[in-house]
């Protein structure tokens, strides 16, 4: 196919995925972008993780919040981007492994350097484990790896959802009572269309 990069595939397979996805009726915070309160199932009131433990689940939602954290918008945990990644690590056997072990990782290197588990660290120190688990080397590639797919995850679930547009001004989240007219009326190439109808 014509100007079908790889990249370009990955992303509209990607964009049908989290479609699909998008039909669970299990989801409490997280929200696709493209729902209206016509097509949107109801909303759970509670999420209840379908493949992490409880433990994995906290330490997801805050790794995820650290990589997309709340300013003047909401951030991925106000998004509800751990339920998202926890659907999809559900439905994908090839990640579960990758996900899990990765967790793993960052406790044993927050015990490794502070001594204590993760989610007990202040947020600096946190985000100094992260930062260590991101910074590629010869000895470890496992961390890199598996902060390259957390990031990933987190960035497709934020920003396929609500708050994620939402936070960019995405113009097409707008309802508009009569179509915005063009912009540069007066553009030499504008001159063969028709006059508007209404």
């Amino acid at each position: 196919m014509a100007n079908q990069s790889p990249d370009r595939r990955a992303v509209l397979e990607m964009l049908a995925k989290v479609a699909v996805v998008s039909q669970f009726p299990g989801f409490s915070r997280w929200s696709f972008a493209a729902e209206n309160e016509h097509s949107a199932p109801p909303k759970a009131a509670h999420y209840d993780p379908q493949f992490f433990s409880p433990a994995e689940y906290r330490l997801l939602d805050q790794l995820s919040e650290l990589i997309i954290p709340r300013d003047e918008t909401p951030g991925a945990h106000d998004a509800g981007v751990v339920e998202f990644i926890d659907h999809m690590v559900a439905h994908d056997p090839s990640i579960q492994f990758q996900f899990r072990r990765g967790l793993g990782l960052v406790n044993a290197l927050a015990f490794q350097t502070q001594a204590q588990d993760f989610l007990s660290l202040p947020l600096d120190k946190q985000e100094g484990v992260l930062r260590k688990i991101a910074t590629p080397s010869q000895s470890e590639i496992e961390g890199p790896a598996f902060f390259k797919l957390l990031r990933s995850y987190t960035v497709m679930g934020y920003y396929t959802s609500r708050a994620g547009l939402e936070s960019l001004d995405y113009p097409g989240l707008r309802l508009y009572s009569a179509s915005p007219e063009c912009p540069h009326k007066d553009d030499p190439e504008h001159r063969h269309l028709p006059p508007p109808r209404y």
